[in-house]
């Protein structure tokens, strides 16, 4: 693209922040959780609502698929917002603070939602100019309910591909505001870990506390098995191919003088890699075994699998940053050095179609990096003014690859 077109983008991205804005607020009062969200696909409806696009509605969540066909045939690039938030109680002291007791955006899915209704109305207005489809995703269900997943088996790739090419980039932007804002930031191959939990309950032989010598105490056991994991983590897990286990709840016994029979912990396991997920799941659940055998009891241990590694296709991811740069500036585009070990069922996508996800800084202005409150915090606030840049970023991705001659996806 000119340079004029890049400047026209960025325009017309800073064009669309008031009514993003409008829309943000108004989801971040009234949030819903999981895959069932009338309130939010109402009102993502209705935001969209004069931009003639071929609107598919979920069948099993509350998915939109909304496809924008350009004057000319061509490729078809998939553009995704996620909209559910989090059962938690928000302590912002915003005026559109949440209205729903127990739900807050604090996971800013409200700004992502904006961002792609805002990038939606910029590239409704340019149908004339585009040579292929935009398909746009607003996502129910990424905070633990596999709301990709749901809508990839609901029929998403077919959906925006009916009657056109199917869907060669795929693309997602998630805000952080522990990144400076308007900063975006991606790399290739792994961005974010797997997220799996554990359950292990020892189970030995309980009795009275002054006579442990009669029992099976299953309390040390699951404190020395706490250890064991972590000691497992620094010895047999690659350091260049890290693994983050984390035993994060215990439950044990009744009373002062009560050994218990039971005693059960719980906990995530997170990798950049399927080799070393599998890895870290098979020893602790041999550690689990061993260490109850050597005290005399017995170990259940339930692994449950959670979203897979999201891993960038390169080309992709060194198209979304170069793509970034031309609309916002070198300087506001980098490639990050690292995987984030949070977890994105953006990556089911990613497993089925080329594509990649990149960060948007939304730090708020003013506060040090030390002072912000991050993803999931109670008191989580992002600078709205960064929500230009992801609505110019996510059109940018759309109109160059759109653009002839047509990249190779690989």
């Amino acid at each position: 693209m000119t340079t004029d077109v890049l400047d026209e983008i960025l325009d017309e991205a800073g064009a669309q922040l008031p009514g993003a804005v409008e829309l943000r607020r108004r989801l971040h009062e009234r949030p819903e959780l999981g895959n069932d969200l009338p309130t939010t696909q109402a009102a993502v409806l209705e935001a969209i609502d004069d931009l003639d696009l071929g609107v598919t509605l979920g069948t099993t969540t509350s998915g939109i698929v909304a496809v924008l066909d350009g004057a000319e045939p061509g490729p078809t690039v998939l553009l995704r917002g996620d909209m559910d938030a989090l059962p938690m109680p928000e302590d912002t002291g915003l005026e559109f603070a949440s209205r729903n007791d127990g739900a807050m955006h604090a996971c800013g899915h409200d700004a992502h939602v904006a961002m792609l209704a805002g990038a939606a109305r910029l590239l409704a207005a340019r149908r004339g100019a585009l040579r292929g489809r935009v398909a746009f995703m607003f996502q129910p269900g990424e905070e633990g309910h596999h709301g990709a997943k749901h809508m990839l088996d609901d029929g998403l790739l077919a959906t925006a591909g009916a009657g056109a090419e199917p869907v060669s980039m795929a693309f997602a932007i998630h805000q952080s505001p522990t990144i400076p804002s308007g900063l975006v930031a991606t790399k290739g191959q792994a961005l974010l870990a797997s997220a799996d939990e554990f359950e292990i309950t020892i189970r030995g032989r309980g009795g009275h506390a002054s006579m442990p010598h009669h029992t099976s105490d299953p309390i040390p056991i699951a404190c020395e098995l706490v250890t064991s994991i972590q000691a497992m983590v620094t010895r047999r897990v690659d350091v260049f191919d890290p693994a983050v286990v984390t035993v994060a709840k215990i439950r044990g016994g009744t009373t002062t003088n009560v050994i218990p029979e039971t005693a059960t912990l719980w906990g995530t396991i997170r990798t950049v890699s399927e080799k070393t997920r599998l890895a870290v799941m098979e020893d602790i659940e041999r550690l689990a075994q061993g260490l109850a055998i050597a005290h005399g009891a017995t170990a259940e241990v339930e692994l449950t699998h959670g979203y897979p590694v999201t891993v960038n296709h390169d080309d992709a991811a060194a198209f979304a940053l170069a793509t970034a740069q031309q609309v916002l500036g070198e300087h506001s585009a980098v490639e990050m050095p690292t995987p984030v070990m949070g977890a994105e069922d953006w990556s089911y996508v990613l497993q089925q179609v080329n594509g990649a996800m990149a960060f948007l800084g939304t730090r708020p202005k003013g506060v040090a990096p030390h002072q912000v409150a991050p993803n999931h915090s109670n008191r989580m606030v992002l600078d709205e003014g960064a929500m230009a840049a992801g609505i110019a970023t996510y059109s940018a991705v759309a109109l160059r690859w759109l653009e002839p001659p047509h990249p190779d996806p690989t």
